[in-house]
Order: C-alpha cells, then sequence, then structure tokens
C-alpha cells in the first residue's frame, strides 16, 4: 500500500500544491502494522525489499514515525526500512513503568519482532533526537546485532552549557505533568494552533509542520485530542542522563555518526568541540546547512542526502572488511 490517506484535506486542501518530491515519496509502497512487543502494541512502517540491508528508524520526544515517512522512501531502493513508534507515542500503546533501559530493550526487541537480525547485514539505526538516545542504550545492550548508530541532532551540550540553560527554563525538549489530563479541544483547527515544535523554531518546509501536527492528533468523539500519553513525561527521567550524554556517545560500542542541523540550539558547533574534546575522534560529524534541531522539516532533501552518504560508505567499508 502507498501513503495516500497520509494527504488529508484536514492538512492539505490543495494536494496539488504539494511538491512533487513528496508525493512521489509518500506514493512508494509500504507496509504499516502493530506487533507485540513484550506485552505493549508496537506500531510500525516498513518500506523496501526484506532481502536488501536493514534500516530501524525511530523520531523525538513526543512526536511519531510519520517524522520519516517522506525520508525512508528515499531509502528504500537500497535498503529494507522500518520506521516505528516509541512507546506511549504516536499510534504505539505506552509501556507501564518504560525507563531508559525498557526503551533501549524495546528497540532491540521491535528489530527481533520484525526479523531485522536474521539476515545477511546487520541492521543500522537512524534516530532523531530522544529516540537516539534510546539507541545509544541498544547499543549498550546489544551492539553485535547492530551495524550502526547515525544520531539525528540528539541534544550533546557540555554540563556547565546545559546547567545554564537549565537556569533559564530551558533545557532539553519535551516537559510537562503525568498527572494533567490530557487536553481535548473542539475542532481539529484548535487543535492544530496548538501544535508547537520544541525547542520552538520556524520550519523550512511549512507543509510539513502541518503534516506533522496532523498525525500528532487524534480525533475523540467530536473533539481532537493529542496521541501520545501523558504518562511518557513520568517516565522520561532521564535530567541526570543528558548531564552525561556526551560521554556515553563516545564510550557507546559500534558504529556512528552524528547528523545535526547547522542552526539547531540542542548540536551546536561547541556540541562538536565537546565530542572530540572527549574522544569522539573517529566519528563522523555532517551539519546539514539552515536546519535547526527538526532538520527533517527544515531541509529534508538534504537530510536524505546526509544520510545516503553514511550508509554508502558504511556498507561499501562493510563489503571490503574496513570501517569508517
Amino acid at each position: 500500500m502507498d501513503a495516500s490517506d497520509d494527504i488529508d484535506p484536514l492538512w492539505a486542501p490543495r494536494p496539488e500544491d504539494l511538491p512533487d518530491w513528496f508525493r512521489e515519496a509518500l506514493a512508494v509502497p509500504r507496509e504499516e502494522g502493530f506487533i507485540n512487543v513484550d506485552g505493549t502494541r508496537i506500531h510500525y512502517f516498513r518500506w523496501g525489499d526484506r532481502s536488501k540491508p536493514p534500516i530501524l528508524m525511530t523520531h523525538g520526544f513526543l512526536a511519531h514515525a510519520r517524522c520519516f515517512a517522506f525520508i525512508a522512501p528515499f531509502l528504500a531502493g537500497d535498503h529494507h526500512v522500518i520506521a516505528y513508534d516509541l512507546s506511549g507515542m504516536g499510534d504505539s500503546a505506552n509501556r507501564p513503568g518504560c525507563d531508559a533501559h525498557a526503551r533501549g530493550t524495546e528497540m532491540v526487541l521491535v528489530a527481533e519482532a520484525l526479523k531485522l537480525f536474521d539476515g545477511p547485514a546487520k541492521p543500522v539505526i537512524i534516530a532523531h533526537s530522544f529516540g537516539a538516545s534510546v539507541g545509544l542504550t541498544a547499543l549498550a545492550l546489544a551492539a553485535d546485532r547492530f551495524s550502526g548508530l547515525i544520531l539525528c541532532d540528539m541534544m550533546v551540550l557540555r554540563p556547565e552549557v546545559l546547567e545554564a540553560r537549565g537556569r533559564q527554563g530551558s533545557t532539553r525538549p519535551g516537559s510537562g505533568d503525568p498527572d494533567k489530563p490530557q487536553r481535548r479541544y473542539p475542532d481539529y483547527p484548535t487543535a492544530r494552533s496548538r501544535y508547537v515544535l520544541s525547542p520552538p523554531q520556524a520550519v523550512g518546509e511549512p507543509f510539513l509542520m502541518d503534516y506533522m501536527a496532523f498525525h500528532s492528533l487524534r480525533r475523540s468523539g467530536d473533539e481532537w485530542t493529542w496521541k501520545f500519553d501523558p504518562e511518557v513525561f513520568r517516565q522520561d527521567n532521564a535530567h541526570q542522563g543528558w548531564q552525561a550524554i556526551g560521554q556515553r556517545l563516545v564510550e557507546a560500542p559500534g558504529r556512528k555518526a552524528i547528523v545535526y542541523g547547522a542552526e539547531s540550539l540542542l548540536f551546536t558547533p561547541d556540541s562538536v568541540d565537546y565530542v572530540r574534546e572527549l574522544g569522539g575522534t573517529d566519528i563522523p560529524i555532517i551539519a546539514v546547512p539552515k536546519a535547526h534541531h527538526h532538520l527533517m522539516l527544515d531541509q529534508p532533501l538534504a537530510f536524505v542526502t546526509a544520510l545516503r552518504t553514511i550508509l554508502e560508505i558504511w556498507w561499501s567499508n562493510e563489503s571490503i572488511g574496513s570501517t569508517l
């Protein structure tokens, strides 16, 4: 099936005004389904030939797998691609008591359930922001089962910078009250007006913001509400983890690369220096020009090019028994 149902009149009143590249990407056949992962119903998309080298993709905090729905098709010609919703987000069910370790385990089990470990090539993880920290945990748990991890604008700041931002009330993306009822809105336009990015930013491709907003919401009777479960705010208890994320990144086993927005607030030129100072001199770090934290919404085709370049080098080096 293709994803023509993704283009809804509520967010795209004139589909013919959408750029050709986007409509063509959504026309690439994909599978959509659910798997049971350790008792939790997990939503996923699949593209490409299952005999090709596999890729496992996931998203940032409170987002969903559709942030890669217009990216993955550009990788599907040469790869078997899965994008999934983290538990408690998107269309995946919530996992009670979920913590950082459980999320990393969940990633490994998703790859297992979708048989990404069954072929001759090991899967590469491509993950954005909070999802990239999940990828680091998965590598720590099962480095020998993955081929590498591409971290896409995960927050990596010196501890003193993080502390200073905390004092200013600006730290990592995503915060909320798990005990507060999910907000409900009388109609879609009202709900859409409340959709914002964290950290706040304008986007290079506004129609992609509309697309992400629409698929972040669901109908509830005559009203609209968010898809994510508020319980994820209680589960996201990794403040101290963000203090040490640079060291975790450098020390994580396996092959790693970083792609970030050149204008991001969460991974900056100083973050590059910090990673190098910590010992990550062998980690390729690529800046996407004119992109902020949500780089797939700013410069999607440049983002695709960066991902394809890393993957091509990695697979080519594997074929000659080398590493980048």
